[in-house]
């Protein structure tokens, strides 16, 4: 009897794991909810949170006050909505203020003094005075930085061309990397795509193992020769490649509706997120193989994969600005390494010498989930 060589025995496995991902790429095939759930379910999602969660306010109601009646205060709360990120809803008193907060007519009154023309005529400074309701602090703090800017640019103009010839004695210029217009969407777009591809990467492998399990081909499985490491692979490969289908189309979508530049590597790119639907395919098979039930697998890894994704990634809310504990929580959560390679490769055109610890810390997870799976994945069914 002669023994078989180790080349022999690697042509072996790879053989039986590309015998079920065929298997595997076979259920795919006959089942267009995994279809829709990798393909469609993330550039859906990325439409309707890219359009909807945005952090760029405009139309804002404002109310005037015009307590001097003037050209100059008339021209005054005009130039206040002809921008458009403001809308002057109506003329009011100053003590009526609160009461349009209240009723949300308005979300600030300008009170424009008495004697405003002839303040500004005479070179004296006329404080034009700002209500603002500070029940939502985004939309106050835009309110007061907008209607700031304006007040700011229209006294100066209708002070005179004297007045507008003076220059401060300090100037601060402002020049706005990486994002110089402020969209919100350049800055979500990248999260979001973690957000989805994390959800997606965790349901495709968690539901469908799970399935295996409860229907009972498991069985089946472990009366063959494959082995368990074997076995994950082959069912990991064909979803594999279906999220990085997802990746592809999440990108190319955020490029065309929401102008998304590549200033990097699209190669980086493809390697984080390759890395990252690996460890989270990985989250899903550990997942199955602990619960064994679809329903208790959908519950556990929407909680795992969606909760942390939007919470402790960075995607909306800054982690410098978090507690401690849970700054030192988001280090386990890989979608945070993936949302800061993607800004860093797709806005400021990072490489591989600035992203190199996300890429590593993802590698980490993946192997660490990974090798759980593959100790939990015991050839029996008890």
């Amino acid at each position: 009897m002669t023994m078989t060589g180790s080349p022999e025995r690697i042509r072996r496995s790879l053989v039986r794991v590309g015998a079920m991902a065929a298997k595997e790429t076979l259920h795919v095939q006959r089942d267009p909810r995994t279809l829709a759930l990798a393909l469609l379910m993330p550039v859906v999602l990325l439409f309707l949170f890219g359009y909807g969660v945005s952090t760029d306010l405009e139309h804002l109601p404002v109310a005037v006050a015009d307590l001097d009646g003037s050209d100059a205060s008339r021209e005054l709360a005009r130039t206040l909505g002809a921008s458009g990120e403001l809308d002057v809803v109506g003329r009011t008193a100053p003590e009526s203020a609160e009461s349009l907060f209240r009723k949300g007519f308005a979300v600030a009154a300008v009170e424009i003094p008495r004697r405003h023309a002839a303040d500004l005529a005479q070179g004296r400074r006329s404080p034009v005075q700002l209500v603002v309701d500070g029940s939502d602090p985004v939309v106050a703090n835009q309110v007061i930085s907008k209607v700031d800017a304006v007040v700011r640019a229209a006294t100066r103009e209708l002070a005179g061309p004297e007045a507008s010839r003076q220059e401060p004695p300090l100037q601060v210029k402002v020049w706005t990397l990486y994002n110089p217009t402020g969209r919100s969407a350049l800055y979500m777009v990248p999260g979001l795509t973690a957000l989805l591809l994390a959800i997606t990467a965790v349901m495709l492998t968690a539901l469908a193992i799970a399935g295996e399990w409860e229907r009972g081909s498991m069985e089946q499985l472990f009366a063959t020769p494959v082995g368990r490491f074997e076995i994950i692979l082959g069912k990991l490969l064909p979803y594999l490649v279906l999220g990085f289908l997802a990746l592809l189309l999440t990108l190319a979508f955020g490029m065309v509706a929401f102008d998304l530049p590549v200033r990097g590597s699209l190669v980086l790119v493809f390697l984080l997120g390759l890395v990252f639907l690996t460890g989270m395919l990985g989250q899903g098979l550990l997942i199955s193989v602990v619960t064994k039930n679809q329903l208790v697998a959908t519950q556990a890894g929407a909680l795992s994969a969606m909760l942390p994704s939007v919470i402790l990634s960075g995607m909306i809310f800054p982690i410098e600005n978090m507690p401690w504990p849970l700054q030192a929580l988001s280090h386990v959560i890989p979608a945070r390494y993936l949302v800061h390679g993607l800004r860093g490769v797709l806005l400021k055109g990072n490489g591989i010498g600035v992203l190199w610890p996300d890429l590593l810390a993802m590698l980490l997870f993946t192997a660490v989930v990974l090798g759980l799976a593959t100790a939990r994945f015991k050839r029996r069914l008890a």
